[in-house]
């Protein structure tokens, strides 16, 4: 609350200096001593904005790795199979109509993990420029990681319908019909995005999806063969191994299970699906079985 009360002292600060000036612009007429002076004073206020705005811009990256941070530290129960969401930034154009600055919000609000205000800031921006794809995208990502998956399915089926070689869009459908149980379309959608091949990302999900439909059907052979797939397109998604593990476990290839598991903790301990990892071994070795749901 005293950080927020000193910001905006700061900014009414600035803007008195911004209104002096401007009243003094409007009275100034020809004096030349004058209008150097205020014209000083244009040149310190700028300094002082500019300053602030870099400062301002250091510190919202020191609270991005902070974010960073704290979903490394999460505990193991709290890990999620939903696609991690990209941390490039889009690209958007300017427009008088002001979307491009809801669309920004938007994209950083997500990927600070403010899911429920990146959905009203892209609602917003698509009020302002409606049937955008991007937009639509975006709040389907900012509804799915909300689990709003009937509103996140009709925006990423829109950005389809517009974009069908969006493979990112569809491997969010993919990924949404396999929790919603709808095995069918979600085999349908991801082995799409494998033929498409334009996305490396999506590609990598689209295996590591397959695998656990395949596994959520018991199809044990077929699911290992998916997460094999995605361990050797992206070696870093740890939770490949942890559901390889299961896969070959309720396989019968338990001695295979557990190498997996050691595998996945020792490539990295600190990862939520690393400490999953860890927590079947410890729980194998105790005589228990891994769960059957992910």
């Amino acid at each position: 609350m005293a950080d927020a009360v000193a910001a905006g002292a700061r900014h009414a600060e600035l803007r008195a200096r911004y209104a002096a000036i401007d009243e003094q612009l409007d009275a100034v007429g020809a004096d030349g001593a004058a209008r150097a002076r205020i014209k000083a004073e244009i040149i310190a206020l700028y300094r002082t904005v500019d300053q602030q705005l870099t400062d301002l811009a250091a510190l919202k990256e020191d609270v991005r790795r902070l974010v960073d941070k704290w979903k490394a530290a999460q505990p193991a129960d709290v890990a999620t199979n939903a696609p991690q969401f990209s941390g490039e930034r889009p690209m958007v154009r300017a427009d008088h109509i002001g979307a491009s600055t809801f669309v920004e919000k938007g994209w950083s609000r997500i990927s600070l993990g403010d899911y429920e205000g990146a959905e009203a800031s892209l609602k917003k921006a698509l009020e302002l420029s409606p049937n955008d794809p991007q937009s639509e995208s975006l709040l389907g990502w900012a509804q799915m990681l909300q689990e709003k998956y009937d509103d996140a399915l009709l925006n990423f089926q829109r950005v389809l319908m517009r974009q069908p070689a969006n493979a990112l869009a569809r491997i969010n459908v993919g990924y949404i019909c396999l929790k919603k149980r709808i095995f069918g379309e979600a085999i349908e959608h991801l082995s799409k995005a494998i033929r498409l091949d334009n996305d490396r990302k999506a590609t990598l999900y689209a295996h590591f999806y397959l695998g656990l439909v395949y596994l959520e059907r018991e199809m044990f052979e077929d699911a290992q063969t998916f997460f094999e797939k995605t361990i050797a397109l992206g070696p870093n998604l740890i939770e490949a191994y942890y559901e390889l593990g299961r896969a070959r476990w309720f396989g019968g290839n338990r001695d295979g299970a557990v190498e997996t598991w050691r595998a996945g903790y020792a490539a990295n301990k600190f990862n939520p699906w690393g400490k999953r990892c860890a927590d079947a071994l410890e729980l194998v070795a105790a005589g228990g079985e891994p769960p059957r749901a992910a």
